[in-house]
């Protein structure tokens, strides 16, 4: 399952992300993922939580950051949950979203993995196709 986190910045989209990211550690029997460009978070989540910086790995643009993923769901079978923060700093922008979304939604449906993205963005800006995937903050 997909879910986007839409907000202008300084909405409170990753406070609603770190915040799902403690419940989602609290009642998983697998693996939690918190994915953010650097590593300022570090601090704001349970220590039971991977947390791993795509800086850190050289990941830049959609193409880039699906393989990251697609790599960690590979090599643990066992994640639950992985929560992105920052999706457009890390991936491009919102008109390269809509493939990004539908390739990482046929993985997380064969991982069987949540994924929930922040992206700064005005639900208007974001393609239709994706748009019942969204949640508003």
């Amino acid at each position: 399952m997909i879910t986007l986190i839409l907000g202008k910045k300084g909405s409170g989209k990753t406070k609603k992300l770190l915040d799902l990211c403690n419940e989602a550690v609290a009642q998983s029997k697998g693996n939690v993922v918190f994915i953010e460009k650097d590593t300022t978070l570090t601090y704001n989540l349970s220590h039971k939580v991977r947390l791993v910086a795509a800086d850190e790995y050289a990941v830049r643009g959609f193409e880039a950051f699906y393989g990251y993923i697609a790599g960690m769901c590979a090599g643990n079978y066992d994640i639950t949950d992985i929560f992105v923060d920052s999706t457009l700093k890390i991936g491009g922008g919102v008109d390269e979203l809509l493939g990004f979304v539908e390739k990482l939604k046929k993985l997380s449906d064969m991982a069987n993995t949540n994924v929930v993205l922040s992206v700064s963005a005005d639900p208007a800006e974001i393609p239709a196709e994706i748009a019942e995937l969204a949640k508003e903050i």
